[in-house]
């Protein structure tokens, strides 16, 4: 059950974080676009990465099954999280940019994993 709802869940983190980052890269261009819209499609992809990690996590429990490839690129995607919200001092004149190209890597990060299982 964990694995098809892992399986499932992997669709909607790539789906959703790719469609966030697409729309922080818009509003980073297009004033019209930026809001809290763009806020929430990002949090909510987020919330789905802790979402997955915690799946794969229970999952590799469940299975006891070794660590390997797919695991690595999910712990990155989840602990990139922490180091693109870091940034936001740093890029504090163009955050659209920063959470959208970092989401981008964070949705990269799970198709790889998706093509490693």
């Amino acid at each position: 059950m964990i694995a098809d709802l892992h399986d499932v869940v992997s669709w909607v983190f790539v789906i959703a974080n790719g469609a966030a980052a697409v729309l922080a890269l818009i509003a980073h261009s297009v004033e019209s676009v930026r809001g809290r819209h763009v806020w929430v499609a990002i949090g909510v992809g987020w919330v789905i990465v802790v979402v997955q990690t915690a799946l794969g996590v229970a999952l590799q429990i469940q299975r006891e099954v070794d660590a390997g490839t797919h695991q690595a690129y999910g712990f990155v995607a989840f602990g990139s999280l922490s180091i693109i919200y870091a940034g936001r001092t740093e890029m504090r004149d163009r955050p659209y940019l920063l959470f959208g190209l970092g989401t981008l890597w964070v949705t990269g990060l799970g198709i790889r994993a998706m093509f490693l299982s």
